[in-house]
């Protein structure tokens, strides 16, 4: 195999006020070598630390998703009535329109109760 020249290098223009950094190099990140892990003084902290990621309160966790489902519920029958009031109220049928907008504001409250349960969870 016959070896090919190397293209010419392009005309490098230093842009650092560092002088060390103003070096051509084909590294992507010049200033953080390799050992940036391990060796690197300016690497403090490599992690979050033991235990990160493991649930420490199941139960808390549990409390916190059935609120959830509670107050998702809850909201998708406030659209569901918001929708069925505002029809009644279009088509004139007051009456049904204000038990829906009672069963709106009752449901709000269901919700601000749920908010109110706990409140060292905030």
């Amino acid at each position: 195999m016959s070896e090919t020249p190397l293209p010419p290098r392009p005309e490098y223009h230093p842009g650092s006020a560092q002088p060390r950094l103003n070096r051509p190099v084909q590294e992507r990140y010049p200033q953080i070598r390799s050992t940036s892990g391990y060796g690197d003084p300016r690497i403090r902290h490599t992690g979050p630390g033991p235990g990160a990621g493991t649930e420490q309160e199941p139960e808390r966790s549990s409390r916190l998703n059935a609120r959830l489902a509670l107050a998702l519920t809850v909201v998708i029958g406030q659209l569901w009535a918001l929708t069925v009031t505002v029809n009644e109220w279009m088509k004139g049928n007051t009456g049904t329109a204000w038990w829906g907008a009672g069963f709106l504001i009752l449901s709000f409250l269901v919700v601000i109760g749920l908010w109110l349960l706990d409140p060292k969870d905030r």
